[in-house]
């Protein structure tokens, strides 16, 4: 799948100026923290269904812990409903032991199209991305923004090359140029240039953009895995 982000992004190659940097980084954090606020009160009594429901099929725990790469190179641990079985990690390690195709799918993205490790409810959190709603709490926090390039964990650094100067200087998001521009059906390399030209083009009218993107991907849960 092609990651054309024209028209949704202007392409630009300068560096944005320090004042407008600071003034972009104010209003944004300003905006993720009242969003944030907003949709954990709104939501909440879907977070608690959510919860209700994962207790009643899967038992605990309900949030899944990661280290995740953020700002400047710090990891934090970024939240998200649990979606895979418990024993998730063993499950995956013997896969790719066992499976060439699986291990040549992950290799190459990161994830798996039809992951045997996702658990029945954890499907539908999935491709509805509901399993997501636990990082406006990292919102609040200060770890990550609402737009922004996906969080990625240690073993993802070496993909990024160059670009990956690129990544640190943005807090991850939970939506972002990825997510709007074909999520599990595009490829490594093309993550990477995603996240590049959202660095070079990121704007408070880009990030609204990519908002109103991002309701209708969900909606029609495109792309999602």
């Amino acid at each position: 799948m092609s990651y054309i982000t024209e028209p949704l992004i202007e392409q630009r190659t300068e560096k944005m100026p320090a004042k407008n940097r600071v003034s972009y980084d104010v209003i944004k954090r300003t905006l993720d923290v009242t969003f944030a606020t907003v949709a954990l009160i709104f939501l909440f009594p879907l977070l608690i269904c959510i919860v209700c429901t994962l207790v009643a099929t899967d038992g605990f725990p309900i949030v899944y812990r990661q280290r995740r790469i953020g700002l400047n190179g710090k990891e934090f641990t970024c939240f998200k409903f649990r979606s895979m079985a418990k024993d998730a990690d063993a499950r995956l390690v013997t896969l790719l032991a066992q499976c060439p195709e699986a291990l040549r799918e992950w290799t190459e993205s990161q994830k798996l199209k039809n992951d045997p490790r996702i658990h029945r409810f954890g499907r539908f959190l999935r491709i509805s991305s509901l399993d997501e709603l636990p990082q406006f709490i990292n919102v609040l926090r200060g770890e990550m923004s609402i737009v922004g390039p996906r969080p990625i964990v240690m073993d993802e650094i070496c993909r990024y090359g160059d670009s990956y100067r690129y990544y640190t200087a943005m807090k991850p998001g939970i939506t972002g140029l990825w997510q709007v521009s074909g999520r599990s059906g595009t490829g490594y390399d093309a993550r990477v240039k995603l996240d590049t030209d959202y660095f070079k083009s990121r704007s408070v009218w880009v990030d609204f953009k990519i908002m109103i993107r991002t309701a209708s991907v969900v909606l029609l849960a495109k792309g999602s895995c």
